[in-house]
């Protein structure tokens, strides 16, 4: 055992929560245990008294023991104050490099700190100040004289302008889950041509601003595929699943042979379209890999070949390492030892000799990319062809899984020995484990946050916006060591939000795209607040706003920087959750930690309410149907001041069937397999949407 009180000191000292506010508003302090756990994914000892007095005072000279920090994000019109670190007397001088290629000079400040003799040599500290006026963008600090170091300074816009050009009126779009719906071209799963057709058709037909998507990371390059959108293996590249395979310029170019096999190949799907018990995706991944093979060989014209050339160099070594562990993966099973050995990482020698003989695999994987991204920006430019402002809103993960390319190319930029999830709720009482590796705030800040850079960059390249799912992690997640006997024994652990959320809107800004953060579940007032001032957009739905008596909010007192919608995946569809569904569902999962009769009157008292402001403003009649109910809850949210309105496709369609119970795997519900349905269980295709009814219609 250790000493408690300076174990909590430590742990205050690197951001690990000591306890925290649970969603009953109880106070609960977080277990010694779990402290050392999550120190110990720092690399911060706690074992023992000896260690945490040590781990202590290394901390309190941290910053001592280097020249400059590991990296400066500020906001535009602003002078951070950068600490120098120089022996004794000696003299530095700082100036910033812009990406631009510009120099200028940063100002030193009659700032005096009394030296301090670190690891054996009296040190000083100077003070420097850059201009107020650098350009937004990655720029380098450069100190030089009696010492010589650089760091990463990045610049950040005060606040989303995207933001500001949306403020104009009230837009809504589609939620939709791309997978769930097909098309008579579809391969059993729905695709990115699909989706152009769905932007197409929305924006055309029904005015739609805009059509958010599930995320589409990308999972295992070779089946059986992971179901859930939200554990991919990477989230900075994508998914081939979704690649509509006659879209690609080369498939005209297949030989007869080669081209009959592959309408073959798409003509097996033609009945698993219409089906509506189960999305099997590892089918259909099977069949387009074996297509995607074929027209991958087919020699491609001089400006496709340097399209694809570009592609490469533009993501350059994240590419390269991505397509490299596809490739890996095929000759090595998960549990190779040589993933721990010779394969631990990209910067391996071995590796390096793999990719040498593995050029050609490396090569398609790569090719796959590309044709992703080209078909991304082909739906872009659909929607915004149909006249959509915003078009296509991509969903960005949480995390990665636990083995994937991600943990596998950033190293420990990923938390080891730790998972996110989330404490016990009152939706999801007994936790959540997600079974992803969280970023390491300290090698993160190390890496200047290029990885997260980077990752972004790639999936804003082709959206019109960015929907950012738990974006309560950019301050803080939940950690639990990978020995807890539940979620609930787990604590947060801060980040430097105004670094991640700066860099978020930076990297929007240069793309033009606006940022929805869905921030439901526990967090600190301070969230919302920060995030509308950056110019981000918050999340609300309609049966989660209550005020502190639990009483619904009345719409017209939401907020405005915010996209709002009746319900979400995590939730039955309106029809469905109108019925109790949800509390049917979770009582035969044994997720509910009270009586279920009891569960039933509380969720109906909630429910009574949110439908008595419908009625109070005249929306909703005492016989109303449940088609004509769900109309009303929608028109009742139209009733925000909110910038966005979301409406789900299920809810357009009549779909009762939750996509996703979270606390629950595969073997206890059929989350993210559940195809579009109608209320009567026919299947809805993208071409129904034509004629789909209008929920916002007064």
């Amino acid at each position: 055992m250790t000493n408690t009180e300076n174990l909590r000191h430590l742990a205050d000292r690197y951001g690990v929560a000591t306890s925290y506010e649970g969603w009953d508003k109880a106070r609960r302090d977080v277990s010694e245990k779990t402290l050392q756990r999550v120190l110990g994914a720092l690399d911060v000892q706690a074992t023992t008294d000896a260690d945490v007095e040590q781990s202590i005072a290394d901390h309190d000279v941290a910053d001592w023991r280097r020249v400059l920090p590991p990296v400066v994000v500020t906001t535009e019109g602003t002078r951070p104050h950068v600490w120098v670190h120089v022996p004794h007397g000696g003299s530095v001088t700082v100036t910033i490099e812009t990406e631009f290629g510009d120099t200028v000079g940063a100002e030193q400040l009659d700032v005096w700190f009394d030296p301090r003799e670190i690891d054996g040599t009296l040190t000083g500290r100077a003070t420097f100040a850059p201009p107020a006026d650098l350009p937004l963008g990655w720029h380098t600090l450069h100190a030089t004289g009696s010492v010589h170091a650089s760091c990463t300074l990045v610049v950040t816009p005060a606040t989303l302008s995207t933001t500001e050009a949306v403020s104009d009126r009230q837009r809504w779009g589609l939620l939709t889950q791309l997978y769930s719906i097909r098309s008579e071209r579809s391969w059993g799963v729905g695709d990115f041509g699909d989706l152009a057709d769905i932007a197409s058709i929305m924006g055309e037909n029904h005015g739609a601003d805009y059509v958010l998507i599930n995320p589409v990371h990308a999972a295992a390059p070779q089946p059986p595929i992971e179901a859930s959108p939200y554990l991919p293996t990477t989230r900075r590249f994508f998914n081939p699943l979704y690649i509509r395979v006659e879209n690609i310029a080369e498939t005209a170019q297949l030989s007869k042979e080669r081209f009959s096999r592959v309408t073959e190949l798409a003509s097996k799907f033609t009945k698993v379209n219409h089906k509506t018990k189960r999305i099997d995706r590892t089918p259909s991944y099977r069949a387009k890999l074996l297509a995607l093979e074929w027209i991958f060989v087919v020699p491609r014209s001089a400006s496709r070949q340097a399209s694809f050339e570009r592609f490469c160099t533009l993501e350059g070594e994240g590419l390269r390492n991505f397509a490299t562990w596809c490739a890996l993966t095929e000759k090595m099973s998960a549990d190779d030892p040589r993933w721990t050995t010779k394969a631990a990482g990209p910067e391996s020698e071995w590796v390096r000799g793999q990719q040498a003989k593995l050029a050609d695999r490396i090569e398609f994987y790569s090719w796959l990319q590309w044709i992703c991204d080209e078909q991304l920006q082909q739906a872009q430019v659909a929607a915004l062809g149909a006249g959509m402002d915003i078009g296509v809103v991509h969903d960005l993960a949480v995390g990665v899984q636990q083995h994937g390319a991600d943990a596998w190319a950033l190293g420990s930029a990923l938390a080891e020995g730790v998972t996110v999830g989330a404490p016990p709720d009152n939706f999801n009482q007994q936790g959540q484990q997600w079974n992803q590796p969280p970023w390491r705030p300290d090698r993160l800040a190390e890496l200047g946050y290029a990885p997260y850079r980077d990752m972004l960059r790639t999936v804003l390249r082709h959206a019109g916006g960015l929907r950012v799912d738990h974006i309560l992690g950019l301050f803080r997640l939940w950690w639990i060591p990978t020995d807890a006997n539940s979620p609930a024994e787990g604590t947060y652990v801060r980040y430097d939000h105004e670094a991640l959320i700066g860099i978020l809107v930076l990297e929007a800004e240069r793309s033009g795209a606006v940022v929805v953060g869905e921030d439901l579940g526990v967090f600190e007032p301070v969230v919302q607040d920060y995030l509308a001032e950056r110019g981000v957009l918050g999340t609300s739905i309609l049966w989660f706003e209550k005020d502190a008596d639990g009483a619904p909010i009345p719409p017209e007192e939401y907020r405005r920087l915010c996209l709002t919608s009746v319900t979400t995946h995590d939730l039955p569809p309106t029809a469905g959750y109108l019925a109790g569904e949800h509390i049917d569902l979770r009582s035969r999962l044994g997720l509910l930690e009270r009586d279920v009769e009891e569960e039933k009157v509380h969720d109906a008292e909630g429910r009574d309410a949110v439908l008595a402001l419908a009625r109070d403003r005249g929306l909703l009649a005492d016989d109303a149907t449940t088609m004509e109910t769900v109309a009303a809850l929608h028109r009742l949210v139209q009733r925000s001041p909110s910038l966005l309105l979301g409406v789900a496709l299920v809810d357009v369609v009549g779909e009762h069937r939750i996509q996703n119970q979270p606390g629950t795997d595969e073997t206890q519900y059929e989350n993210w397999r559940i195809p579009l349905a109608d209320a009567d269980g026919t299947a809805v295709m993208v071409d129904d949407l034509r004629d789909a009814p209008d929920l916002l219609a007064d």
